[in-house]
């Protein structure tokens, strides 16, 4: 059996992107926004959704590597299905706030960025972080 690769190209922070080897059939189960956020929230440990220009993304990001937290970046708007991200976002938060940043730990939708302050504040982000394998330490 043999399984053709496609590249796709990972938009990530700024100008970076990253190509990456995927199977075709991997690709063509991603189409849908709801799937493709799913996926990305499923296999990594820490996923922020964010917008380049957005000062609370930066606030989000900056947060996380402070704690020594790679999390997968996703900017939507250089991301050729961000509107639709988007628009899943803004099914998940629900009650009309603003959908950037939304960070997902350990495969579960942790919130924007008054929820992941709030969890940093009050100690429960570490804790959270170490249980999703975000870290070690």
């Amino acid at each position: 059996m043999q399984v053709t690769t496609k590249k796709t190209g990972i938009r990530m922070a700024g100008n970076i992107g990253i190509e990456t080897e995927a199977p075709s059939t991997t690709t063509m189960m991603l189409d849908n926004p709801y799937k493709i956020v799913r996926q990305l929230a499923s296999t990594n440990a820490v996923v922020l959704f964010s917008m380049s220009g957005c000062c609370m993304c930066t606030v989000a990001k900056r947060l996380l590597f402070g704690l020594g937290v790679g999390p997968t970046i996703i900017e939507i708007d250089h991301h050729g299905a961000g509107p639709d991200i988007q628009a899943v976002l803004f099914q998940l938060v629900a009650d009309g706030r603003q959908p950037v940043p939304a960070v997902f730990v350990g495969g579960k939708f942790l919130g924007g960025i008054e929820t992941l302050m709030g969890c940093h504040i009050n100690g429960t982000l570490v804790p959270l972080l170490k249980e999703a394998g975000a870290l070690w330490l």
